[in-house]
């Protein structure tokens, strides 16, 4: 191309709208009230980047356009969309190792009285904690009863998490003898993905709960997984959450949390046992 011609190419506009700090404002209550997460500052270009493709699916031309549409209660789907977008939901298989050896010693340590073990994976993401769980008990369990409950607040990745499909990104933890036992390899088009196979989806349930509101009838649980999600909420809401999970805990049971989170202030009910593990007494 001659120079003069190359100066003159039109360049790439980005025509994102902007969002200003008054819309951020109202994203950021939306998704307080709605899942209890906390947004600072700096998630603004979080926003603008999930967001944005949906004015773009509308034909919107702003933020608050958008957060209109979200307003007026004509479109639920799109609210949970937009929920689904704003929750952060990395994840992989035997992500803090140390909790899966933990969950195992209590496991075998429980006393067996006819009554399943049960292990509750509050905030599932796309399944690999759940099926992580899943595999730990099908290991030290036996024949001896035990079941998987896997909940979340996104209904798009619980979506994901029943179908157990998944990169091998996702298994970079994922011992190999525990993939060859428990998981598929793909082919063909599935090539550089697994699949949990269909023997152990079926030991595990998935359903949508949202930690932030009074919950539904789950059961007690032996072991309850609360990891990696309450970095997002206010100290009001974390003892808030803390105190309705604690609720489900089954005398003696243990809740683990993230190794960057701590219960400390949060609540009296239970002792600590290890870094990021604590216990109800029995």
């Amino acid at each position: 191309m001659p120079e003069a011609l190359r100066a003159a190419a039109p360049k790439a506009v980005d025509i994102t709208p902007v969002l200003s700090d008054a819309e951020f404002a109202r994203f950021q209550r939306f998704i307080f009230d709605a899942a209890g997460i906390t947004l600072g500052a700096a998630k603004k270009p979080l926003v603008t980047g999930r967001l944005g493709k949906r004015l773009a699916v509308y034909g919107l031309s702003s933020y608050a356009e958008y957060f209109r549409l979200l307003s007026s209660g004509q479109h639920p789907d799109e609210t949970q969309m937009a929920v689904d977008l704003l929750t952060t939901n990395e994840t992989y298989f035997f992500r803090e190792a140390q909790h899966f050896e933990r969950l195992r010693e209590h496991a075998l340590a429980a006393r067996q009285d006819g009554r399943p073990y049960r292990v509750w994976s509050a905030a599932s993401s796309s399944g690999e904690e759940a099926y992580s769980i899943a595999m730990v008990l099908a290991e030290c369990l036996g024949g001896a009863p035990w079941e998987v409950l896997g909940t979340d607040i996104s209904l798009r990745v619980l979506q994901d998490a029943v179908r157990g499909l998944y990169t091998m990104e996702r298994a970079r933890h994922l011992p190999p003898e525990l993939m060859r036992r428990h998981c598929l390899k793909g082919t063909d088009e599935h090539a550089g993905r697994l699949m949990v196979r269909p023997e152990l989806r079926a030991r595990v349930s998935f359903g949508q709960v949202n930690l932030n509101e009074p919950l539904p009838a789950l059961g007690r649980f032996d072991f309850v997984f609360l990891r990696n999600v309450m970095i997002y909420f206010s100290d009001d809401t974390k003892r808030q959450v803390v105190a309705r999970v604690v609720s489900t805990l089954a005398p003696g049971g243990c809740l683990c949390v993230g190794h960057s989170e701590s219960l400390n202030h949060l609540t009296d009910a239970l002792r600590t046992v290890a870094p990021s593990m604590y216990c109800l007494d029995t």
